[in-house]
């Protein structure tokens, strides 16, 4: 499905039809869509339940959170943050169980083609990157005071970027001229400076790619924001209510993939005691598996080649 709502951009979204598909076990429940976006999911999720259900949408970009509330439905409870806080407002609410949460990880579209934003070495723009652009440090505040050390680090491990000691270099050499040159404040001087250090381009793909995501990823707390949600959602999925995430890329779908397989095991118990098979530990976590895009969707939509989508079921004993 793709749309654009008042100027706010293009957007198709990856895997609708079996990500809702996937969710949905009773169409009376109470459901979570952790990343509203432009609304795909969540028109479809509505479409899909009952008048007595409910829907509670999260996402950080004041923008989404504007196409949400153009939304008359009485089941949608619009809110206006990261989904890391999904504990604290379903406490809010009652302390509710829910019967499904699907998150749809990364930047979408919109926010990739407005320069405004920041997050793309394709269009020049300021060096913003937040999801949010009200709160917390920009992605230019940021490297005008990281340390070297530390920026290698987050190249490396959020980029997975073998030239992370190079591009940090660069940047820092740029950063010593600031007297002169200013501050680094656009996108297109980023990609620059990485282009320079790496020189090189892996199939195709621009030099700054990774850089950019590590820099994204950092600034937003993408990573820890999705430990913390699922351990949430392990704790407030009712029995039978799944838990459905798409993720593009290897670092989100190792986190769910890793969280997913522990909680899918049986506690380990002593071998010396002595308990009966019915007895024995049940995990609280069933995993129902794992779906990639098709041919046909990657060809309409090249971001879908990266994706993967991960199902699990929270266990009714």
């Amino acid at each position: 499905m793709t749309s654009a709502i008042k100027g706010l951009g293009w957007h198709q979204t990856v895997l609708l039809e079996e990500a809702v598909s996937a969710l949905i076990t009773r169409t009376d429940g109470i459901y979570v869509d952790g990343t509203f976006g432009r609304g795909h999911h969540t028109r479809l999720i509505l479409a899909r339940l009952t008048p007595n259900a409910r829907l509670i949408v999260f996402d950080k970009d004041p923008q989404a959170i504007e196409v949400a509330r153009q939304i008359s439905d009485p089941r949608l409870d619009v809110v206006h943050s990261g989904f890391s806080q999904l504990r604290k407002v379903l406490v809010s609410r009652g302390n509710i169980r829910m019967s499904g949460i699907l998150l749809d990880l990364g930047v979408s579209s919109p926010q990739i083609n407005d320069p405004a934003r920041g997050f793309s070495f394709r269009y020049d723009g300021p060096l913003d990157m937040r999801m949010n652009p009200m709160c917390g440090e920009s992605a230019a505040q940021w490297l005008a005071r990281v340390d070297e050390r530390e920026l290698i680090r987050i190249i490396r491990d959020y980029g997975e970027e073998r030239f992370a000691v190079r591009i940090a270099r660069a940047i820092s050499v740029r950063r010593s001229k600031s007297g002169h040159l200013g501050p680094l404040e656009s996108t297109s001087e980023l990609a620059k400076i990485v282009g320079r250090a790496v020189k090189t381009r892996e199939k195709g793909q621009d030099p700054a790619t990774r850089t950019f995501q590590a820099i994204r990823i950092h600034i937003n707390q993408e990573l820890l924001e999705l430990s913390i949600v699922l351990e949430t959602a392990l704790q407030s999925l009712e029995p039978g209510g799944r838990l459905v995430v798409i993720s593009f890329h290897s670092l989100e779908d190792r986190i769910v993939k890793r969280f997913l397989q522990s909680h899918a095991r049986a506690p380990a118990v002593e071998r010396h005691l002595p308990i009966r098979v019915a007895d024995s530990p049940t995990p609280p976590l069933r995993i129902l598996g794992r779906m990639f895009s098709s041919a046909e969707e990657v060809i309409a939509n090249p971001r879908a080649r990266s994706a993967v989508m991960r199902i699990a079921e929270r266990v009714l004993k």
